[in-house]
Order: C-alpha cells, then structure tokens, then sequence
C-alpha cells in the first residue's frame, strides 16, 4: 500500500475499507471528505491537503475517503460532519486531527506524530541536535530506566505530544553542562530566539506529572516575545497582546530578524509586570488579518515594523506614529496605552447621513447608540451582503419593521457583520445571526433561535420585549 493519498468517491478506482485501514504502516492520517463538489470546507482544504500529501509521502501516508461513496466506512468511525480529519496508528483509530490544515502546518503536526512520544538521547550530540531546532524543546535528565519519574515523563509526552516536543536520557552526565545533577526536566526555548531579557532554558521544579508538567510549558514556552505564526496564534489569542508585524523571516534572516524583536524586548521588558504580552510576526503571513482587522495595508510602515495590540475583550489599538530605531516611539504608545489616552481601532463603515428607514442600519461607530440605548429594546441582523439566506430573510425582515414602525420603544435593525467590527458579547459564526438587545438589560443580549416569518418575530417580541409592542398601530396585549 504505497501511496500516500486515497480519494474514495464514486467512479473511482475501488479501495475496501478493510485494506484502508490494516495498511502495514505505523501512522496513517485520514481525511474524510463529503461530496468534494459540494462541501467547501473541503475544497478549500483540499489543495493544502494534496501539497502536504506530497510533501509527507514516505514518512506518512495521507488518504481521502468520500463518504456519499462510502457511507458505511464514515458510519463505522462516527464522522457526521466534513471535512473530519482523522489519525490511525497500527490499523486503530488514534484520535482526531486538531492541527493546523495549512500544507505547512499539516506536514510539521503529522511529523511530530511520525517518530515516538519522546526520543530517546544517547549521547551529548543527540542532545545538541535535538534542542538546536525551530520550537521549542522538553528534554527529561533520569537516572535510570526503572526511574518512576521517567514513567510519569513518558505517559505526559503521549499525551501532549501533538503540540510539544519530548526527549529524554537515561545518561545524567548530558545535563551536567546545564546545571542537572539530580533527576530533572528542562525546557529549552528556540534558539533563534535567544536573547538577554530572559533565560533560554528553565527548570522544571516539581514532582513530574501530566497536570504539573502541563501547566510548567504552558506558562514558560513562549517567553517574554514569542514568534506569532499561524500555527500557534490561537494558543496566543486569550491574552492582552501587542504584536509587531514586520519582514521577519528566521530561516533566510535569523539576524535581521531578531533586530526588531531586541528593540520590542527592550521597550517591553520595562512593562512586562502590566499584564500585557508581545509578540513579533511576519507582516506577509498576517496580510488578511490586517487590513481585515486593522485597517492597514501591506506598505503601511514601510520597512518598519508596525505595532498592534489586540486585548482578551477584543479591544484593538493600532501604533499610528513609526516605529523608531531607538525605541521611544514604541514607548510613548505604551504609556499612552496604559494611561487609557488610546483611541480604539473599530472598523467601520461611516455613519450613514440618513436612517429614517423601517430597518435602522448599524455600523459599528453607530452600535453603542442605536443598539445599547437604554429606552430601546432592539433586534439586529448581523449579515453579510453575499449571504443568500440574509436575502431571503431581507423581505420578511423589512415588513416586520414595518410593522413595528410605530412603536416608540422597538428598533428593528440590521448591521453588515463583514464591513464592521462586532461587539463583544455578539457571537457571530455564520449568517444571518440575530440578536435581542432587551432596554434594561443591555448587557446580556439574548441571540434569537427562532423560525424567521415575521408572526414568529411578533410572537418572541411579544413574549420578550420590556414593552407591550405595536403593530401596525395597534397595540397588541400579550
């Protein structure tokens, strides 16, 4: 069973489900497919997929199983949902894939998983190898094979080695360089991110078990400025962050690199006890994300970094002054920050000149005034201008508020969710998704699961609102 990607869907070469997965090797990551033509979350997959799939062959097969063609094999392996990206080691279902699905980032998660939950160092070479590498390393110094520490290590690398990198020794005298003359772990950041604001390698100090071990990488893995990549910035999301964006690359340019990161380091060490993070990335694999969310365009800032920072409550502020060699201008952005004299970054389309239409538009500088105030209960659409489920809400929405058109104290309101930042306490996933903001309780918007013809709209507005509605005129009891 040689090769490293299997497409099962109809008209093609049939491959049984039983030599599917009893396939002799030791690792095999499967991706189940729906329909390729129908399901996009598929086809948007689908090339990174087939790149990875190449770039992989020989170290780990890569297969595809289209289940309108297989619906027996998905069923066995309880996939209702698609694309469902699954791992088998030694013909079993291991667990479910949680990686990146990049080409890039399959191929570094599915590497990982290829050799063992932690390798085995043999000699001082083998160490030196095994730390001097891109992420970060976890390397156990043990006294012997029988050491129930190493027992404790072990089961911890099985269970965290998808997202972090194990080794171990035996041998005590390769940790005497590091100061290890007793039983100990040590975590080992990048090298490339050396710097002198802060230790490259620390000490794990307690008893090793998964929970404590855990906890040790979690909090010390990434350091005072780490580098933000699309692989981890989901680790690095739920914290105050500030990011500087610039052409950063660590395999062609290590030393340019790190040039804007010493600058970040020394301004941010001055900080560091405020409760803000830092963090620096390559402003081409973030491009989207920042005229997206930021409003800045890939030659704002030149050839200087440009500096943004995003808090846990979404808030987000932007550097508008450049970055200067010496620092300073990154400084005075951060006392302007803490001191609370930033303005907030809010994307948003202008305040429309007039609104006296049955359904108000929202845009987000307009938000906190239409859909906060106090005197109002509204509903709001969140919507986006392609959706056509939005569409076709659109006439039923328009004659509900027309409906409603003379009630004083109901607003029917629409705001588009693509053009404009949505507000915290609003989850907006999918579209159109609908929102009940009650006048006295502004602070717990209640999302509307609701059928959507306009009597079920009266119906839950009736039961809902802080006010007996109007419809049409009439005031109607409840």
């Amino acid at each position: 069973f040689n090769c490293p990607l299997v497409f099962f869907r109809k008209r093609s070469r049939r491959v049984t489900a039983r030599v599917l997965f009893s396939t002799t090797y030791g690792l095999f990551y499967v991706s189940v497919f729906h329909l390729i033509i129908l399901c996009g979350h598929c086809k948007k997959l689908a090339p990174d997929f087939e790149t990875a799939a190449s770039r992989l062959k020989g170290t780990v097969p890569l297969a595809k199983v289209d289940c309108t063609a297989s619906p027996d094999t998905c069923g066995r392996f309880g996939v209702t949902g698609y694309p469902t990206l699954k791992i088998f080691r030694n013909g079993e279902d291991s667990s479910s894939y949680d990686g990146p699905r990049s080409a890039d980032g399959i191929v570094h998660y599915m590497k990982k998983q290829a050799g063992p939950n932690s390798v085995t160092l043999r000699s001082e070479a083998d160490a030196e190898a095994f730390v001097n590498h891109f992420d970060a390393s976890v390397v156990g110094f043990f006294s012997g094979p029988d050491s129930t520490q190493l027992a404790e290590f072990l089961k911890a690398a099985g269970v965290m080695r998808d997202h972090f990198r194990f080794a171990h020794t035996i041998d005590m005298t390769l940790g005497l360089k590091h100061g290890v003359d007793t039983e100990s772990v040590l975590l080992f950041r990048p090298p490339r991110l050396s710097s002198k604001f802060e230790e490259s390698v620390l000490r794990f100090t307690e008893t090793v078990t998964t929970h404590t071990l855990r906890r040790f990488i979690r909090d010390n893995i990434f350091g005072m400025c780490p580098h933000l990549t699309n692989e981890n910035r989901d680790k690095l999301k739920g914290q105050d962050l500030l990011t500087a964006y610039y052409d950063l690359d660590y395999l062609r340019n290590p030393k340019g690199s790190n040039y804007w990161r010493n600058r970040v380091m020394k301004v941010g060490y001055q900080f560091a006890s405020q409760g803000l993070s830092f963090a620096v990335a390559n402003r081409r694999d973030f491009v989207d994300e920042l005229e997206e969310e930021f409003g800045l365009g890939a030659s704002d800032g030149g050839d200087m970094p440009f500096v943004t920072i995003r808090t846990q409550q979404g808030f987000k502020y932007t550097m508008r002054e450049e970055f200067t060699r010496d620092g300073k201008s990154l400084e005075r952005f951060l006392e302007d920050y803490f001191a609370g004299r930033l303005k907030r970054y809010i994307k948003s389309e202008p305040i429309p000149e007039k609104n006296k239409g049955p359904v108000k538009v929202v845009v987000a500088e307009s938000f906190e005034e239409i859909v906060n105030d106090p005197e109002k209960d509204v509903l709001i659409e969140f919507y986006a201008p392609w959706c056509g489920h939005c569409k076709s809400l659109e006439p039923k929405y328009k004659e509900l508020a027309e409906q409603l058109y003379s009630d004083p104290n109901i607003v029917i309101a629409k705001m588009d969710a693509t053009a404009n930042d949505v507000p915290q306490g609003f989850d907006v996933q999918g579209f159109p998704t609908i929102y009940f903001a009650r006048a006295d309780k502004k602070d717990q918007p209640k999302r509307y699961e609701g059928a959507r013809e306009v009597k079920d709209f009266i119906k839950y507005l009736k039961r809902e609102a802080s006010h007996i509605p109007v419809v049409s005129g009439v005031r109607e009891d409840l």
